[in-house]
């Protein structure tokens, strides 16, 4: 089940099983857990306190891939960043991590600039307070920067579980055992892994060398493109965007009933297109040893059967010194 070379995409036929031995799935997962630790490095993955690892990425943007050149930093036990540099565009490197719970992004986020009042509201004037919640009281503004830590952790978190195979202490995790996947390379141990609020994902661990092969999880689309039948498809959509072929359409001068008609026909199959997640997924392979410690140098990002990006580790520094200004929150 080793992936290497191009990431052959590999597809797991998932079954429920029992739990042997009278194992819980919560002991069975953390079973898989600490022999996936023990194959990654045992006591000298413990003793990692701090990493560097450096490399390029190539996203794929429409008809081209993207070269990126990236350094990521991690001290533990919760901070966190990743720089990109893009040596094929004319703009500056930027990166974005989190020290604790605070923001930490080059650039920074820039306010939004003052919209004009509604009528009726002279320019100045203070606006109306939030609208009641249920209760009396009123919801708090929401918190952008704080949404911005919880998605760069979640995604943060995705890629620890190839490092580490543990629960990361930014983002904790539980773990369930879900079942046998099987491939032609061989089998995998399947854990259901959640976190905070919704975030849920499936974690995948070769079951002879226990090393993590790959993470899935689900969106909704990013865009429904909807099509009339015979018109040909975009020839390119954006990462996530999902296309379907719609209704037939009325001809042209048709009664005001059949475009209604046509109209609701579409808008019924966007919304079910909207409603059915998006599969993502997340590759690790071609394990190698970093002073003791096995970690991935190859990383495929795919949504669907859609390759989006793929990622290569030049390097991997294990407790080496990061400059504590590389953390500083934004203000």
């Amino acid at each position: 089940m080793r992936v290497t070379g191009q990431f052959l995409a590999i597809v797991f036929a998932c079954g429920t099983i029992a739990i042997a031995d009278g194992q819980t799935s919560a002991e069975r997962a953390n079973k898989v857990l600490t022999d996936a630790r023990v194959a990654l490095g045992g006591a000298k993955l413990d003793a990692v306190k701090s990493l560097i690892a450096s490399g390029r990425t190539r996203r794929v943007r429409g008809n081209t891939l993207v070269p990126i050149e990236f350094e990521i930093m991690l001290e533990l036990p919760d901070k966190y960043l990743r720089a990109d540099e893009f040596p094929a565009e004319d703009t500056d490197p930027t990166s974005s991590g989190f020290n604790g719970d605070a923001l930490v992004q080059i650039p920074p986020p820039t306010t939004p600039p003052p919209t004009a009042p509604p009528p009726g509201r002279p320019m100045g004037t203070a606006p109306a307070p939030p609208a009641a919640m249920p209760g009396g009281g009123r919801g708090p503004a929401p918190d952008p920067r704080r949404a911005r830590v919880n998605t760069i952790k979640q995604d943060f978190a995705r890629l620890w579980l190839g490092l580490f195979a543990s629960s990361p202490a930014p983002y904790p995790l539980t773990f369930s055992y879900a079942a046998i996947a099987e491939a032609p390379q061989g089998q995998a141990d399947v854990l259901d892994v959640k976190g905070d609020g919704t975030f849920a994902l499936r974690m995948f661990v070769d079951n002879k060398t226990h090393l993590p092969v790959m993470v899935s999880w689900t969106t909704p689309p990013t865009n429904v493109v909807v099509t009339v039948p015979g018109q040909p498809a975009p020839k390119t959509v954006a990462p996530g965007a999902v296309v379907v072929s719609g209704p037939p359409a009325p001809p042209a001068g048709a009664p005001k009933e059949e475009m209604d008609k046509y109209t609701k026909d579409v808008l019924a199959v966007r919304q079910k297109a909207q409603a059915t997640p998006v599969e993502h997924r997340l590759y690790f392979g071609d394990y190698r040893d970093v002073d003791g410690v096995k970690f991935p140098f190859r990383l495929r990002r795919a949504i669907g059967a859609e390759t989006t990006e793929e990622t290569t580790f030049d390097r991997y520094r294990i407790n080496a010194r990061i400059d504590a200004r590389k953390f500083e929150a934004v203000k």
